[in-house]
């Protein structure tokens, strides 16, 4: 399974549409026979027992199972004549589009790169069944404002889902440890922060301290802490004309040499590059407009 940091930046690099939603309670006699699936869909089981075969490998339908199946995938459906399921599910189209300083990426197929596949268990179960039931109500139902609230609710499955995830990398008391000090970098980081006072902010040592810090946000405390800084440098960089002494202390770097070595790292070109570059964008729009 991807680290949850890794699932979640794949995931805001794609744009999904919603192509069906349903939701079914199996008869004890009702059997799916297996099926080459086109699409992508998320199924996930709120009650009952079964089993779901997919290519050719058996897997416990069970209460808070998920089951991501992607294009291709030979998929088997088979109730518990005793303890019928019943499920909700998804179907999905997803394409690759990401944007990095004004230039867009698009990816029309992302065939065998969907980050989701297989089965799952689930631990929120009834924050996801919450979704599915809004997914479901909203699909019996038309109109533009409908469709914008359904793709909102896709995007809200997908977030409790990466939660999840995450939740069981960092559990109990350590994850709200861990919020705290990243509620308090993004407020605070202007300030002198470094991992001794991070860590024990945290009541963590700092060895513990970064290594769950790392499972919960795929970035160790500090470079965490540096890429909240260049993104405030860049807005600075972009919409003023502060002095670069002047940004570099703003984001609590006092020497702005280091700074600009930070940044160059980071950000991939140096600060006055990127000043550089966003004043000659603004002065093209500008002149377009004219």
């Amino acid at each position: 399974m991807l680290k949850p940091g890794e699932l979640i930046k794949q995931l805001n690099d794609m744009v999904f549409t919603i192509q069906l939603i349903g939701h079914t309670k199996c008869d004890p006699t009702w059997n799916k026979p297996p099926k080459q699936h086109q699409f992508h869909s998320f199924w996930f089981v709120s009650k009952g027992k079964g089993t779901f075969i997919l290519d050719g490998k058996p897997q416990t339908a069970e209460p808070g199972k998920l089951f991501a199946i992607v294009p291709g995938t030979v998929f088997e459906r088979i109730p518990d004549p005793t303890d019928p399921l019943e499920y909700y599910f998804v179907r999905f189209g997803v394409a690759g589009a990401s944007e990095e300083e004004g230039q867009w990426t698009f990816r029309p197929s992302l065939e065998g790169e969907f980050p989701l596949q297989g089965a799952y268990k689930l631990n929120n179960a009834p924050i996801i069944i919450n979704l599915f039931e809004q997914l479901h109500y909203f699909w019996q139902r038309r109109g533009n404002m409908v469709a914008m609230r359904r793709k909102i609710l896709f995007y809200e499955l997908l977030l409790a889902i990466a939660h999840d995830f995450r939740s069981r990398h960092v559990a109990g008391n350590t994850t709200l440890a861990i919020e705290h000090t990243i509620e308090h970098m993004v407020n605070h980081y202007s300030e002198d922060l470094n991992l001794l006072n991070l860590a024990a902010m945290a009541g963590l040592s700092p060895s513990h301290y970064s290594r769950l810090f790392k499972k919960y946000s795929g970035y160790s405390p500090i470079d965490y802490l540096a890429h909240l800084r260049m993104d405030r440098a860049k807005e600075l960089l972009s919409l003023s004309d502060y002095r670069l002494k002047a940004i570099s202390q703003s984001v609590g770097y006092s020497d702005e040499f280091y700074f600009s070595r930070i940044f160059k790292k980071i950000v991939g070109m140096s600060p006055t590059s990127y000043a550089s570059k966003h004043a000659n964008q603004i002065r093209l729009a500008a002149s377009k407009r004219i």
